[in-house]
C-alpha cells in the first residue's frame, strides 16, 4: 500500500497533531497525485469563481457605460454631483458588511452564502433597469452593495484555504484575470445591448441593466451547483484527496483545522496595525482600478471619440492588464516575494497616470490608460496574496481578509468622489489623489517589509517566540 493511502486512513482531527516540519506531511504523497489533484481543484474552482466575480465587477461598474448610453439625460445625472453620489453610495454597505459577511459564511456554508449573494445583487441590477428617478437608482445601488459585500471576501477566503502560501497568488491572479477579460469586453457587449434602444419602450441603458441583471440571477444557479466549499466539507474531492490537501496546508502554516471565531479574536485582529496596513494597500490598489472602471469611457469621450468608439476602445486595456497580472503573479510565487513586485506595479500605475493626465496626444493618453490598468489590476491579487501569506488560523484569515477587502470598498468611495464631473475632461485632482494612494502604498510596503524581516530575524536567532503563534512559520516579504 502507498504512503498516500496509509495517510488517508488518518482522521482529519489528527492533522493538527503534526508538529515535525522536517518531514512535511505532503512529502508522503506521490507528486503526480498531488499535481493531478491541484489541477482538478484549479479547473473546478477558478473559472466559476472568476466568472462570478467578473459579473460582480461588471454589475458594480457598468454605471459609467449606462451613463454614456442615455442614462445621464433620462435621470438628470448631470445636475451637481449626482453621478458621483450614485457611484459612491454603493460602497457604504459594501464596506460596512464585509466582516459580518465572512463571519456568517462559516455558518451558512460557502455554496448557500455565495448563491444568496449572487441572486440578491442580480435582482438589484435588474431593478436598475426600471428606475425612473435618480433617487430610485441610489436605492438599487445600496441594495447591490449589501449583497456584493459578502461575495468577494468569501471567494478569497475560500481559495486561500485550499492551497499552500506560495501557490496562492497565481490562483488569485487566474481567478482575477477571468474577471478582467470578461469585464474588459463588457463595454462591447453593453454597446450591443444599447442597440435595443426603443424595444418595448425601454432606452438602451435600461436594457444593459435588464439583460445583465437577469443573467446574474441565472448565474446564481451555477453558484449553487458548482461553487466550492471549504476543504473539510466539499463533496467533489475524495477522502484521500481531502486528507492530502489538509496535510499540505497543515505542513505549510498549521491552520488546516478551522478554529472558532470569537469576539476576542476578532478584536485582536482589529487592533493589529498590520491588518490595517494590508487594508490601506488594497485601498491604494482598488482606487485606480475603480477610477478606470467608472471613468474610462468619459475619458475616451473627452478625446473626441464617439459613444460607440469609446465603448469599444474601453476593452483593449483589459487585455494588457491580463498579461501583466499573470506575469507578476508568476514572478511573485516563483521568487516567494510579494512586496518588491507590488512596488514595481505601483510605479507602472504612477507612470500611466502622469501620461494620461499630462500628455496631449490621444495615442499617448490612451497608452497611459493601458499602464494604469496594468499596474492597478496586478496589485489586487498581489495584495490579497501578501495578506493571506502572513496570517495563520481561519479566524484571523476570515477577519483580515474582510478588513482588506472592506478597505477596497473605501477605495471605491474615494475614486468616485475625487474623480469629479466638474474636473472633466482631464480629472487632474483625481489623478493626483490616485498617485498619492500609490505613494502611500510604496511607503507601507517599506514599513511592512522592515517589520516582517526584523521579526523573522529575531525568531531565527531565538529571541522571540513562534511567529503568529505557529511553530516554523516565517513571514513572506
Amino acid at each position: 500500500m502507498s504512503d498516500s493511502k496509509r495517510s488517508s486512513d488518518l482522521r482529519v482531527d489528527d492533522i493538527e497533531k503534526h508538529e515535525d516540519t522536517a518531514v512535511a506531511p505532503d512529502a508522503h504523497y506521490d507528486p503526480k497525485f498531488v499535481k493531478k489533484t491541484l489541477l482538478m481543484l484549479d479547473l473546478r474552482m477558478l473559472p466559476i469563481m472568476g466568472l462570478l466575480y467578473a459579473v460582480a465587477l461588471i454589475d458594480r461598474t457598468n454605471l459609467g457605460i449606462a451613463r454614456t448610453a442615455g442614462m445621464e439625460q433620462d435621470l438628470k445625472l448631470y445636475i451637481g454631483e449626482r453621478y458621483s453620489i450614485a457611484s459612491m453610495i454603493y460602497f457604504i454597505p459594501y464596506t460596512l458588511l464585509q466582516i459580518p459577511g465572512n463571519i456568517v459564511l462559516r455558518y451558512l456554508g460557502a455554496r448557500l452564502h455565495l448563491t444568496i449573494c449572487v441572486v440578491g445583487w442580480g435582482a438589484a441590477q435588474l431593478g436598475m433597469g426600471f428606475v425612473r428617478t435618480w433617487g430610485e437608482l441610489c436605492v438599487c445601488r445600496i441594495i447591490l452593495g449589501v449583497f456584493e459585500a459578502g461575495f468577494f471576501p468569501a471567494l478569497v477566503y475560500i481559495i486561500t484555504t485550499w492551497y499552500k502560501r506560495h501557490e496562492v497568488q497565481k490562483r488569485l491572479a487566474v481567478f482575477y484575470i477571468v474577471s478582467i477579460v470578461t469585464g474588459g469586453f463588457s463595454p462591447i457587449l453593453a454597446y450591443a445591448m444599447t442597440l435595443l434602444k426603443g424595444t418595448h419602450g425601454y432606452n438602451g441603458w435600461q436594457w444593459i441593466f435588464i439583460i445583465e441583471g437577469a443573467a446574474t440571477i441565472g448565474l446564481g444557479v451555477l453558484a449553487w451547483l458548482f461553487a466550492a466549499d471549504f476543504p473539510e466539507t466539499s463533496k467533489f474531492v475524495t477522502e484521500e484527496q481531502r486528507k492530502m490537501i489538509l496535510d499540505r496546508v497543515e505542513a505549510d502554516r498549521k491552520d488546516s483545522v478551522p478554529d472558532e471565531v470569537t469576539l476576542k479574536k476578532v478584536m485582536a485582529v482589529l487592533l493589529d496595525p498590520i491588518s490595517w496596513s494590508f487594508g490601506l494597500m488594497f485601498l491604494a490598489s482598488t482606487m485606480p482600478a475603480y477610477a478606470v472602471g467608472f471613468f474610462i469611457t468619459p475619458i475616451l469621450l473627452s478625446m473626441g471619440y464617439t459613444v460607440s468608439e469609446s465603448l469599444l476602445l474601453s476593452a483593449p486595456p483589459a487585455g494588457a492588464a491580463m498579461i501583466s497580472t499573470f506575469t507578476f503573479a508568476w514572478l511573485a510565487d516563483k521568487t516567494k516575494k510579494r512586496a518588491v513586485w507590488l512596488a514595481a506595479q505601483n510605479f507602472i500605475c504612477i507612470t500611466g497616470l502622469m501620461v494620461t493626465g499630462y500628455t496631449n496626444s490621444n495615442a499617448t493618453r490612451y497608452f497611459g490608460l493601458f499602464l494604469v490598468n496594468m499596474g492597478a489590476s496586478g496589485c489586487v491579487p498581489g495584495v490579497l496574496a501578501y495578506q493571506a501569506n502572513n496570517v495563520t488560523s481561519h479566524s484571523k484569515r476570515a477577519v483580515t481578509t474582510a478588513i482588506t477587502i472592506a478597505m477596497g470598498g473605501i477605495g471605491g468611495i474615494f475614486a468616485t468622489t475625487v474623480w469629479r464631473q466638474k474636473d472633466f475632461p482631464r480629472y487632474i485632482p483625481g489623478i493626483w489623489a490616485t498617485m498619492a494612494c500609490q505613494l502611500t502604498m510604496l511607503l507601507l510596503l517599506c514599513v511592512t517589509s522592515f517589520v516582517f524581516a526584523r521579526r523573522n530575524k529575531l525568531r531565527r536567532e531565538g529571541k522571540c517566540g513562534p511567529l503568529e503563534n505557529t511553530e516554523g512559520f516565517y513571514y513572506t516579504l
